[in-house]
């Protein structure tokens, strides 16, 4: 009687651990699960602050870009406008050149005319022939 109640205490303490232990292991089983998934989350998290903060790093990069073409395109402009602008007044000059060249020309050629009919006629040199014999130069 005393082995068999021996017996019985040594069973009930043996289920009594096996279940303390199967407590246990259930027991580290749940706090690994909760510690993967925290990590999970907190990686995640992580991932999606840098791919976040990447993004706005691309942003900017694209909108220094952009001031910095247009910055570019506004000078171009100005060089075209200022280019033009030379190209005309060179146009201009050239113009007022050519017409006072013109005017020049005019002027001289009418000063030409007028000491032209001013001028004596001088004496033709005939080619004909004179008294039998032939005249002038050749």
């Amino acid at each position: 009687m005393n082995k068999q109640l021996e017996e019985m205490k040594q069973n009930e303490e043996f289920e009594r651990r096996r279940r303390i232990a199967e407590e246990k292991h259930k027991e580290w089983v749940q706090k690994k699960r909760e510690e993967e998934r925290r990590e999970r989350k907190q990686k995640l998290s992580k991932e999606m602050a840098e791919k976040a903060t990447r993004e706005l790093e691309k942003m900017q990069l694209k909108e220094k870009a952009d001031v910095k073409f247009k910055e570019w395109l506004e000078k171009k402009r100005a060089e075209e406008a200022e280019k033009k602008k030379k190209e005309k007044e060179k146009e201009k000059e050239r113009e007022a050149e050519l017409r006072e060249k013109r005017t020049r020309s005019e002027k001289i050629f009418k000063e030409w005319l007028q000491n032209a009919r001013n001028k004596t006629q001088p004496a033709l040199n005939g080619y004909g022939l004179q008294h039998g014999k032939s005249t002038g130069l050749y």
